[in-house]
């Protein structure tokens, strides 16, 4: 079993930064990678960002790279996500999770959070 807790979303105007954390427990060993993901009401999730616990291998979708950087803390079984010059069009719940397959897309993923509200403003 693996717990996986989201903080620090919230609102901010369009061109603010925030920071994400997803802090995991339990048989997060059993995990290869973690990844990001959103979802707004009426579409389906999408991928943002997964990052491997061991190399640091980095995975972006085209909609946020050179604007999101993934991070990880493996001493502290922490994953993070530094969203700058937010949009918009970033206004979404986000998720993370617990990878065992392909990155990018939500059937890669076995374990999640409950999710953190992020509203961008224009």
């Amino acid at each position: 079993q693996v717990q996986l807790v989201e903080s620090g979303g919230g609102l901010v105007q369009a061109g603010g930064s925030l920071r994400l954390s997803c802090a995991a427990s339990g048989r997060t060993f059993s995990r290869d990678a973690m990844g990001w993901f959103r979802q707004v009401p009426g579409k389906e999730r999408e991928f943002v960002a997964a990052i491997t616990w061991s190399a640091g291998s980095t995975y972006y979708a085209d909609s946020v790279k050179g604007r999101f950087t993934i991070s990880r803390d493996n001493a502290k079984n922490t994953v993070y996500l530094q969203m700058n010059s937010l949009k918009p069009e970033d206004t979404a719940v986000y998720y993370c999770a617990t990878n065992r397959g392909s990155i990018v897309v939500v059937e890669g993923y076995d374990y999640w959070g409950q999710g953190t509200q992020v509203t961008v403003s224009s």
